[in-house]
């Protein structure tokens, strides 16, 4: 599990998310994703709105060994920029097979300011799926947003 932020950004300021795009191997997946990713936001204060929110969340299942999100990004086109944070340098990451990662975009700016990922979180099996996704995103979340105080 890992996560990462724009040091620039002030999560203070963002209180709604809008969903862009979820894309998993299993469309079962997308709503169990976006559920365990509304209750983690919901219990740090964030509303969800339909479209417009100050945060835009794209959330992605790695089905092979990927050094980038080149893939999920190029096609997706609107100018969102998720190559590094703070300043523009990029990085370059492998994800495991079954790792989910979570990307919030600052809507209006279209710039990633923050990125989640849990490995081991998806599999093929439906139950363990479940079980893991809650667990992984709880994780994940658990110190979000950056910079506020450990309760």
């Amino acid at each position: 599990m890992k996560t990462d932020y724009d040091r620039n950004a002030n999560f203070s300021q963002y209180k709604t998310y809008s969903w862009e795009k979820v894309k998993t191997q299993d469309a079962l997946l997308v709503d169990r994703v976006k559920a365990a990713v509304n209750a983690a936001l919901a219990a740090k204060g964030w509303t969800q709105i339909d479209a417009g929110g100050d945060v835009s969340i794209m959330a992605m299942e790695t089905t092979q060994n990927q050094q980038t999100l080149n893939t999920f990004y190029d096609g997706f086109g609107g100018g969102w920029r998720w190559g590094g944070f703070g300043d523009a340098t990029t990085t370059t990451e492998t994800y495991k097979v079954g790792t989910l990662v979570v990307d919030l975009f600052d809507t209006k700016a279209k710039n990633l300011i923050w990125r989640g990922s849990s490995s081991d979180t998806l599999s093929s099996n439906s139950d363990k799926n479940i079980k893991n996704l809650d667990k992984g995103v709880q994780k994940m979340f658990a110190h979000f947003p950056p910079g506020a105080p450990k309760s």
